[in-house]
């Protein structure tokens, strides 16, 4: 009996390995999941450092020491905002650390990358406040802060790494990606109408880059794709 408890045990690992493993695309794969007014929403399995865009934006919580290099945060090969902070040799940590950057609730600060540290020229930060008291509703005001940035440096494109799951926080991950496409949606209309009364002269945003990481790629383009088919109805 126990040798039969043993291998129905062993039996059931390898399913989920399975199912894990068909779940997981590998880094570099992208997928347009639909545009919406002429912007592209387009999925991307990328760290932040390394998504080549005119922009990077990527999200982080009010400072707690080594916040994201301990768990419940991701161990650093997986973890897009230990990269990040790899590649800017510290600084992101730092100016977190030493108060620069709060983090706030929609708080931004914009970096201009080193020389060949990311592939990116600019980085966005934008704050979520205190991880504790996180909804994914917040993603949708936090999009519309991306968009409204970027139009405003005149960037065509950018690619938008929420990394809650970076953080440690257990997110919806398909509600979560579609409220920030609701927030840039949102964002895009409302320049739109003041292009419309003489009001506004920013370049139009081409194309968003929405990162996630190896098993949350579908996932996530499912909570896209209904974001976009709920703009289309409007």
């Amino acid at each position: 009996m126990k040798n039969l408890v043993n291998k129905l045990m062993i039996a059931v690992v390898l399913v989920l390995s399975n199912l894990i493993f068909a779940q997981t695309v590998a880094t570099g794969t992208s997928k347009n999941w639909g545009s919406v007014d002429g912007i592209s929403m387009i999925g991307l399995v990328q760290g932040p450092s390394s998504a080549d865009t005119q922009l990077q934006v990527a999200c982080v919580f009010e400072y707690i020491e080594d916040d994201i290099f301990k768990a419940p945060a991701l161990p650093a090969n997986l973890n897009g905002l230990v990269h990040l902070d790899e590649a800017l040799k510290g600084e992101l940590t730092n100016i977190r650390k030493s108060g620069q950057f709060l983090g706030h609730s929609l708080e931004t600060i914009l970096i201009t990358s080193p020389q060949g540290a990311m592939s990116a020229k600019k980085l966005l930060l934008i704050g979520l406040g205190d991880r504790t008291q996180f909804t994914p509703e917040l993603m949708i005001s936090v999009g519309e802060v991306a968009a409204r940035e970027a139009m405003r440096l005149g960037v065509s494109n950018f690619a938008f790494a929420s990394d809650l799951k970076d953080a440690g926080i257990d997110s919806p991950t398909a509600l979560v990606a579609g409220n920030v496409v609701r927030g840039i949606v949102q964002a895009n209309r409302s320049d739109n109408y003041l292009k419309e009364h003489k009001l506004s002269t920013t370049k139009k945003i081409e194309k968003v880059y929405l990162l996630a990481g190896p098993s949350f790629f579908e996932i996530a383009g499912g909570g896209i794709s209904e974001a976009i088919a709920e703009a289309h109805k409007k």
